[in-house]
C-alpha cells in the first residue's frame, strides 16, 4: 500500500488559490446573482414576446422575418433552456453555501455552478440589448421573374440576341436600348425581361416599371415598392427609397425601365448603383439617345425599323392569309401598302390590322391611294399611331426646336435633307436666335439638329454625314400636327398650282420637286411666309402672285433651269429675308430686287446666264452671298459692291482673274468673309496658294485648270504677304477651318505638303494633275514637325495622276478614313497603312482602277497585308 504525502503551499500558492475560488466572486456572489439573472431573464421573455407579436402582424401582411430576427429568437430559446435548469438545481447550490455565502462546503462544485450563473447572466443582457430591432421583417419578394405576355418575335432575333448578349457582358451594369416610337422597343424589352426566366437562380429579382412621360420620383418607388411588397406610400420620398435600398441592397437584382423621357436620379430613388461587383443591372428603353448617355450607357443600342422582307412579314401575319389569297392583286397591293409603312412596327401592326377585313381590290387601291395622298386620312392612324408618335414631339424643350422639326416636313418623302441648307432656312425663318457672328448662329442650328437627331426624329445617312432624312411616318406626323397651316404637294407630281381652299390659313407651302411650268393666278397669299418651288420645270412666276406675298420670308427657286427672269414685283416682298435663284436661267436682277433691305439669304450658285449683279450693295441686311460658278466672276466692280455690305459674313465666289483676287486679299475683312472659293483658269502666272493663308474662315478651296504655285512650308501662317518670311511657329495650322479640298487639272505642283496645315481636312480629290509626284513630301514635311495629316480625312480621291508614287512616306493613323478611290495612277504603289492604320474596317474600302493594280502594291508587313488587302474593290462606275 502507498502512503500520502502532505503538499507544502506556500503564501504565494495560497494567494493564487483563493484569487481563482473567490477573484470572479462566482461563490461570493452567487445569491445576487441568481437574483439579477431572473430578473434579466423576465426582461428578456417580454421582450422576445413583442418580437413575436410584431413579426406575427408583419407576416399576416406577406412579410417575412430578417434572418438577424430568427437567429436572434433561436439563441433566446436555446437560453431559456439552459437557465431553467440552472434554476431548478439552485436549492441544492445555495445550500452548499457557508460562512455568510462567503465560501461553500463544496467549492468546486459551487465555483462551477457560479461560473455558469455568471456568464448566463452576462449572455442574457447581451441578447437583451440586441432584441431591440427597428425592423424584424422584409416584404417577401415575388417570384424572382413575373413573365410578361407577348407576341412572337418577327424581325428582332438578331437585335434581341445583341442586346442580351451585351446586358449579360460582367462589366455592363446599365444599358440602354433608344429608337424612334412605334419601333418595337418595349416588345424587344418584353423579351429580354422573359429571357430571365431561364436564369433560375442568377439574380435575386427582376423588377418591370413602365416610366412613360411625367412619371415623378416617388410613383417610381411606389411601382418598385410593390414588386418588392413595400407597403407605405404615403411615407415621404426618403422614407421611400430608405426602403426600397435596405431590401435591395445585398441583392442581385435587375431594374427594367421602360420608357423614360429623361434622366433618372438611382440614388433618389434607392436604387444601389449597378457594379461589376454587385452584379446588378439597370436596363431601359427611351426615345431618345441623349437620354441613354445621360443614364451612364454611352453605346448605346438602336432598334431600328425592319427590314422589307421583315416588314412584310409582319404585315402578312397581322392581315391574314384569308384576306390575302382572295386575290392576286390583293398581294401586290398589300405589298405596297407595307412598303409605305417604311419598316415601322407599329404602322405595320395597325394597318395591317385595319387591312385584315378589307377583301376587294378596290378596297386596297383605296388604302395606297390615301396612304400616298395624305396617310392621316387614313383609317384608325389618326387614332392609334400618331398620337404615339406624338410624344417625341411634345417633349422636345422649347418652341423654336418644334418648328424646327416640323419645317422638315416641307420636303418630301425619304428627301435627303442637306443639314447646312435646312440650317439656313431655320435662320432666316428666325427660328434661331441671330448672333453676332453668323457661324455661332449655324452652330447653334447644329445643335438643334444634334436634339432632334439623338430624339430620333431625324436620321443620320449613314454614308453622307452632311444629310438627315425623316421617316415617312414621323412625316406623316409632323404634317399632321401642322395641318392647319401648312399646305404640301411635294415630289406628287404636279404639273400646275394646286388649288388651295383657304389661302389665309396657309402660312408654308412646299410644291418642291413637281413639274410645275408657271404660277399665273392672282390668288391672295398674303399670309405665307414660306414658299418652296424648287426643283420644278418653272419658266414663268407671275408679278400678281409674286406682289400677294407681303408677309414671305423664304422664297427657294433653285434648280428651275428655264427660269429666267424676276417679276419686279419682287420688290414688294418686304419680310423677305431667304432668296435661293441656285441654278436657274436668270439674265439678270430686276431694278426692284434693290429693296429687299431685310434680305439675310441669297443664293445665285451656278447662275452661269447672270452677268451682272449691280446694286446689290443696297441690300443693306445681307449676311450671307453665293456666287460660285456663276459668270458673276470677281471682277473690280463687283468688290466694289461687296465691300459696300458692311454686314457680310459669309461669300462663296468664283475667282478667275489675278486682278479679282488682288481685290479680294486687298480688303482683309471680305478676305475673311470667303468660306468657299473656286480659282478658275489662272493660267497666265501661277495661282499661288500661299495668297489664300489670310482667308481664315476658309472652308472650302476648289482649283481647277490652273498652275499652282506650292506653299514654302517656311512662310508666315497668318498676315503675311509675302513668301520669304519665317513661320512663327511651324507647328500652327494654317487653314484651320479648311475641310475640303478639290484640285483638277493643276499643274506646276509636285507635292501638297502644304496639306498639314490643314488639320480638320475631311475630303480630299485631286485629279488629273500630270506633274503631281507626292502628296507630302519628307523633306518638306520636316520643317513641320509634331504634325500628323489626315486625321479627320473621311474620303480620299486620287484620279489619273501618271506621276504619283507617294501619299505618305510611313504608315500613318486614319481614324475616321472610310473611302479611298484610287484611279489611273500606275506609280503608286504603297498605301500608308499599317495593321493599325484604320480602326474600323466594317466603315472602310478602298476602290481601285485597274482593279489587278491590288497585287503589285507593296506592304508595310504581312498582317498589314491579310487586313487591307480584301478591302480593295474595284471602282463603279456610273
Amino acid at each position: 500500500m502507498g502512503s500520502c504525502n502532505p503538499i507544502q503551499l506556500t503564501g504565494n500558492d495560497l494567494n493564487r488559490i483563493f484569487r481563482c475560488l473567490c477573484g470572479k466572486g462566482y461563490i461570493r456572489n452567487l445569491k445576487e446573482n441568481l437574483k439579477a439573472l431572473k430578473r434579466e431573464m423576465d426582461d428578456l421573455k417580454a421582450i422576445e414576446a413583442e418580437v413575436k407579436n410584431k413579426v406575427a402582424r408583419e407576416e399576416a401582411q406577406h412579410q417575412q422575418r430578417l434572418e438577424a430576427v430568427k437567429v436572434w429568437l433561436t439563441r433566446v430559446e436555446s437560453i431559456d433552456t439552459r437557465f431553467n435548469n440552472l434554476l431548478s438545481t439552485s436549492p441544492v447550490e445555495l445550500k452548499k453555501l457557508c460562512l455568510c455565502g462567503l465560501s461553500s462546503k463544496s467549492v468546486c462544485s459551487s465555483y462551477k455552478y457560479g461560473k455558469k450563473v455568471f456568464l448566463l447572466l452576462k449572455e442574457v443582457k447581451k441578447l437583451k440589448s440586441e432584441g431591440n430591432f427597428k425592423e424584424v421583417t422584409e416584404p417577401v419578394l415575388r417570384s424572382a421573374v413575373e413573365e410578361r405576355p407577348t407576341g412572337p418575335t418577327i424581325g428582332q432575333e438578331t437585335m434581341l440576341e445583341k442586346a442580351w448578349k451585351r446586358l449579360m457582358e460582367d462589366g455592363v451594369g446599365i444599358m440602354g436600348l433608344h429608337g424612334m416610337g412605334g419601333v418595337g422597343k418595349t416588345t424587344l424589352f418584353k423579351k429580354i425581361h422573359n429571357k430571365f426566366t431561364e436564369m433560375a437562380g442568377r439574380f435575386d429579382v427582376v423588377i418591370w416599371v413602365v416610366v412613360s412621360q411625367g412619371a415623378t420620383i416617388s410613383k417610381l418607388q411606389d411601382d418598385i415598392a410593390q414588386k418588392l411588397n413595400l407597403g407605405g406610400t404615403n411615407k415621404s420620398e426618403d422614407d421611400k427609397a430608405a426602403d426600397i435600398t435596405r431590401v435591395l441592397k445585398g441583392k442581385r437584382f435587375v431594374l427594367m425601365l421602360d420608357d423614360i423621357w429623361e434622366k433618372l436620379d438611382l440614388e433618389a430613388i434607392g436604387v444601389p448603383f449597378p457594379t461589376r461587383e454587385n452584379g446588378c443591372k439597370v436596363a431601359f428603353t427611351t426615345r431618345s439617345r441623349e437620354v441613354c448617355g445621360r443614364m451612364g450607357d454611352h453605346e448605346p443600342m438602336k432598334v431600328d425599323c425592319l427590314g422589307q422582307e421583315e416588314a412584310w412579314e409582319l404585315f402578312k401575319s397581322k392581315v391574314g392569309d384569308n384576306t390575302l389569297s382572295r386575290d392576286p392583286a390583293i398581294v401586290e397591293l398589300a405589298k405596297k401598302v407595307a412598303e409605305k409603312c417604311r419598316g415601322l412596327p407599329l404602322a405595320l401592326v395597325v394597318i395591317g390590322e385595319t387591312m385584315s377585313y378589307k377583301t376587294t381590290v378596290q378596297e386596297w387601291e383605296l388604302a395606297v391611294d390615301v396612304l400616298t395622298r395624305s396617310a392621316a386620312e387614313f383609317s384608325d392612324m389618326e387614332n392609334k399611331i400618331l398620337p404615339i408618335l406624338k410624344f417625341s414631339y411634345d417633349s422636345l424643350v422649347g418652341e423654336n426646336i418644334k418648328s424646327c422639326f416640323l419645317y422638315c416636313a416641307l420636303f418630301p418623302e425619304d428627301f435627303p435633307i442637306d443639314k447646312e441648307e435646312l440650317i439656313e432656312y431655320w435662320i432666316c425663318e428666325g427660328f434661331i436666335k441671330e448672333d453676332q457672328s453668323y457661324k455661332r448662329t449655324v452652330n447653334k442650328g447644329y445643335e438643334i439638329l444634334g436634339t432632334l437627331i439623338r430624339s430620333n426624329l431625324l436620321t443620320n445617312i449613314s454614308d453622307i454625314k452632311e444629310k438627315v432624312v425623316m421617316h415617312d411616318v414621323i412625316r406623316e406626323m409632323a404634317l399632321w400636327i401642322a395641318s392647319d397651316t401648312f399646305f404640301v404637294q411635294a415630289l406628287v407630281g404636279l404639273y400646275k398650282m394646286p388649288k388651295v381652299n383657304d389661302w389665309g390659313a396657309v402660312r408654308r407651302m412646299s410644291l418642291m420637286k413637281n413639274h410645275i411650268e408657271e404660277i399665273t393666278c392672282g390668288s391672295k397669299c398674303s399670309e405665307l411666309t414660306t414658299l418652296f418651288l424648287h426643283i420644278n420645270n418653272l419658266k414663268n412666276l407671275s408679278s400678281e402672285f409674286i406682289g400677294s406675298m407681303q408677309k414671305l420670308v423664304v422664297l427657294d427657286l433653285s434648280r428651275n433651269r428655264y427660269f429666267k427672269k424676276l417679276p419686279e414685283d419682287i420688290s414688294k416682298l418686304a419680310s423677305l429675308q431667304y432668296l435661293n435663284l441656285w441654278n436657274t436661267s436668270i439674265e439678270q436682277l430686276p431694278v426692284g430686287f434693290q429693296e429687299l433691305k431685310k434680305l439675310i439669304y441669297l443664293d445665285l450658285t451656278g447662275t452661269e446666264s447672270l452677268r451682272s449683279i449691280s446694286g446689290i450693295s443696297k441690300l443693306s441686311s445681307l449676311r450671307v452671298l453665293k456666287l460660285k460658278y456663276s459668270k458673276v466672276h470677281g471682277d473690280v466692280s463687283l468688290l466694289k459692291e461687296l465691300q459696300l455690305l458692311e454686314h457680310l459674313q459669309v461669300l462663296e465666289i468664283t475667282i478667275s482673274t489675278e486682278l479679282g483676287l488682288k481685290h479680294i486679299l486687298g480688303d482683309q475683312r471680305l478676305a475673311n468673309c470667303i468660306s468657299w472659293l473656286d480659282i478658275q483658269r489662272f493660267k497666265e502666272k501661277p495661282f499661288k496658294m500661299s495668297s489664300l493663308l489670310s482667308m481664315e474662315n476658309l472652308s472650302v478651296l476648289h482649283v481647277y485648270g490652273s498652275h499652282v504655285s506650292a506653299i514654302d512650308t517656311y512662310i508666315k501662317c497668318r498676315g503675311s504677304k509675302t513668301d520669304s518670311s519665317h513661320l512663327h511657329n511651324p507647328t500652327s495650322p494654317c487653314f484651320t477651318n479648311l475641310s475640303v479640298v478639290s484640285m483638277v487639272s493643276c499643274h506646276g505642283i509636285k507635292d501638297l505638303t502644304w496639306l498639314l496645315l490643314s488639320p480638320n481636312l475631311t475630303l480630299l480629290e485631286i485629279s488629273h494633275s500630270g506633274e503631281l509626284e507626292e502628296i507630302i513630301n519628307k523633306e518638306k514635311a520636316t520643317n513641320l514637325t509634331g504634325t500628323t495629316p489626315f486625321q479627320k480625312l473621311v474620303y480620299l480621291s486620287l484620279l489619273n495622276l501618271p506621276e504619283l508614287e507617294s501619299i505618305y512616306w510611313s504608315p500613318l493613323p486614319f481614324p475616321s478614313l472610310q473611302r479611298i478611290e484610287v484611279r489611273k495612277c500606275p506609280k503608286l504603289r504603297k498605301l500608308p497603312f499599317d495593321a493599325t492604320s484604320v480602326p474600323r474596317l466594317d466603315r472602310f474600302g478602298i476602290y481601285m482602277d485597274p482593279e489587278e493594280q491590288k497585287t503589285e502594291l507593296e506592304w508595310e508587313d504581312e498582317d498589314t497585308k491579310k487586313r487591307i488587302l480584301p478591302l480593295i474593290h474595284s471602282v463603279l462606275y456610273d
